[in-house]
């Protein structure tokens, strides 16, 4: 949904797989990624699964600060954060890693009670689904020599649309709560998830080959590679989460 590598160099094509460096940074990213999706897993089944906790996170006024604290985050970040530092670029990183966190706690919740085709099962090929889907393409841009930078852009400008869209369907059931068109699990619904899906997707590969730009870019800079190493991670944090529903409302409407 955002993108924070706004200084990298695009159309590289050395070959970069064997410096040691960019292994180390390149896993650096990974590291962070993995540690986000796990507290953030913690924290959804938490929410969704103790009763007083689901009780507090799912009620009003609560439940509106969960829906639209990650988007708050992303867009004041984009306005305060022109040139992050590494503890304010690792801030926002946990921030957003928990705030999804509480968000997503919701389809424990469904899980527990039965509704809407979600069950644990389903949560669990979801989530392989997405690591296996994640791992390939970031697998594919961190080892091709085409430059993905014209698609990325595409992929971002893609992704911003689906983003607007996604808050228009997010805030209208809201005004008009007996629209078909706007229920949840409506054909609508699904499609804006595989947009974000979609253009998500790209962004993993793109990403990843940005990342490894931006290293070298860098020049050994230890605090742009702290920086990087926190945005990197949220980017393909953000991205994962995009994938992750997308499979899951794919199949428990099945």
């Amino acid at each position: 949904m955002n993108d924070f590598n706004t200084s990298m160099a695009r159309g590289q094509t050395m070959d970069m797989s064997v410096n040691e460096g960019l292994r180390a940074f390149m896993l650096g990213v990974y590291n962070k990624l993995a540690l986000g999706i796990a507290l953030s897993g913690i924290i959804a089944y938490i929410a969704g699964s103790v009763a007083p906790v689901t009780a507090l996170v799912y009620s009003a006024p609560m439940i509106y600060i969960v829906m639209f604290a990650p988007v708050a985050l992303i867009l004041g970040s984009m306005m305060m954060m022109r040139n992050p530092s590494p503890a304010g670029s690792a801030a926002l990183y946990w921030a957003i890693v928990v705030a999804l966190g509480l968000s997503m706690g919701i389809y424990f919740a469904m899980a527990n009670i039965g509704v809407g085709g979600v069950t644990h099962f389903v949560i669990t090929k979801a989530f392989l689904a997405t690591a296996a889907t994640f791992a390939g393409l970031s697998l594919f841009g961190y080892t091709t020599k085409r430059d993905l930078g014209p698609i990325g852009t595409f992929a971002i400008m893609g992704l911003w649309a689906a983003f607007i869209i996604g808050m228009l369907f997010a805030v209208l059931p809201m005004i008009f709560p007996s629209v078909p068109f706007l229920e949840v699990g409506s054909p609508m619904q699904l499609i804006i998830s595989g947009a974000f899906a979609l253009f998500s997707a790209i962004l993993v590969a793109w990403n990843t080959q940005s990342l490894k730009e931006t290293y070298f870019a860098l020049g050994g800079d230890q605090r742009g590679m702290a920086v990087a190493t926190n945005m990197g991670a949220l980017n393909f944090f953000i991205y994962f989460v995009n994938i992750f529903q997308f499979f899951l409302s794919m199949l428990s409407s099945d």
